[in-house]
């Protein structure tokens, strides 16, 4: 998995004056959590808009002070009616912990069932992966080669050795349905 890299400057004082403050300054208040004490410490909007506008997920590299620290984002927190970034959370990674991140499913090959004219539903975009940081895949990889129409795949149809899906087991990821179109025509057929 891809690692992006920021830098912050570590916060004098908390609170919301302070916090207000930073926003009006173009920066964003952002806590570093997992380690042995937290770290409060402001970074640029504009370093956090490749992390939080993207489809894609990355660890993330702090430095504050000087110190590096891996991590990933926990939590980001939103205004309601301007989207701006309001305060962002970050969970210090180790290496020996694992931890459980959003990672986004990626469909790969050609069902059958769609080239009978059935209709591609996909339910789930991304899944809840538990992994060593090491493991984290970029994305979850499902097939849809083996879906006839009708027919779908499930948590509980995929195994991996390096990471574990903790979405329920009967969450059904894709789907192929049947299409209205398809249907006319089974209804055609039996006139």
């Amino acid at each position: 998995m891809k690692t992006i890299a920021i830098s912050g400057s570590r916060r004098g004082s908390v609170g919301k004056r302070d916090a207000k403050e930073l926003r009006y300054e173009g920066k964003v208040p952002a806590v570093l959590y997992g380690g042995k004490e937290q770290t409060h410490f402001a970074v640029d909007v504009s370093a956090l808009k490749p992390l939080i506008y993207s489809a894609d997920v990355s660890f993330v590299e702090i430095e504050v002070d000087g110190v590096k620290t891996k991590s990933i984002i926990q939590e980001a927190q939103f205004h309601p009616l301007t989207e701006q970034i309001l305060h962002v959370d970050f969970y210090q990674l180790s290496e020996d912990k694992p931890v459980v991140m959003q990672i986004p499913v990626k469909l790969t090959g050609t069902s059958p069932g769609v080239k009978m004219g059935g209709k591609l539903v996909q339910k789930l975009r991304k899944l809840r992966v538990k992994a060593l940081p090491k493991d984290m895949p970029q994305y979850v990889e499902v097939s849809i080669e083996p879906l006839e129409v009708g027919k779908s795949v499930r948590v509980r149809d995929l195994k991996f050795d390096q990471f574990a899906i903790t979405n329920t087991p009967e969450d059904t990821i894709v789907s192929v349905t049947t299409s209205r179109a398809l249907r006319q025509a089974e209804q055609d057929a039996k006139k």
